[in-house]
């Protein structure tokens, strides 16, 4: 079954702000640009996009990133196991191609939209944090970690790294990244129990 009208257009919309962001960056692209590059009108839009261009690019980071993919969590009882599955796992909908693409263009203008940028890194990492509170509650349930952990500070040790390497890039694999984070978070928290 084909997409609706309305589907379409907001489809189109999306493909063609991807193109003008990176072409022309986000600040310097108006409604108007996305209208005549899209072949959808202004109003139909708004209609989709009620507050701007904001969420249109919201949306469209999410999409390309696939940061809004929630993961079924499996616990194996094994808290390094859990936290690498966590750290390394790549999103299933994810269009790396475009997403490198875009990303320049959306760390400039986070820099000068300090509300959006917020906006931005609390949502892309809510999926993990969410996924990451879970194995983490757990283990304290079952004694495996102290009851008093700070899960913002845990959050910023196995999260912290990943940031660093979609932010800056790096030589380093995810998954060897993922695995070191996981693995020093662990043995961090043994030496903690043993004192």
């Amino acid at each position: 079954m084909g997409r609706t009208r309305s589907e379409d257009a907001h489809h189109r919309v999306l493909e063609a702000a991807l193109e003008l962001f990176v072409e022309r960056g986000i600040e310097s692209t108006t409604m108007d640009a996305l209208a005549a590059a899209s072949g959808v009108s202004k109003a139909t839009i708004y209609k989709h996009w009620p507050e701007g261009k904001e969420p249109l690019l919201m949306e469209l980071l999410l999409q390309v990133s696939g940061a809004a993919t929630e993961v079924e969590e499996q616990d194996t009882g094994d808290l390094y196991t859990d936290l690498v599955r966590v750290l390394t796992d790549k999103p299933r909908n994810e269009r790396p191609e475009e997403k490198n693409r875009l990303m320049p263009q959306m760390i400039a203008y986070s820099a000068t939209h300090m509300e959006f940028g917020k906006a931005w890194r609390s949502r892309v990492m809510e999926v993990p944090k969410r996924r990451l509170k879970r194995i983490l509650e757990q283990a304290m349930k079952d004694g495996r970690l102290k009851k008093t952990l700070d899960l913002n500070i845990c959050y910023a040790l196995l999260i912290g790294p990943l940031m660093f390497l979609h932010i800056f890039g790096s030589n380093v694999e995810l998954m060897a990244l993922g695995k070191a984070s996981a693995e020093t978070f662990c043995r961090a928290q043994e030496q903690q129990s043993r004192r």
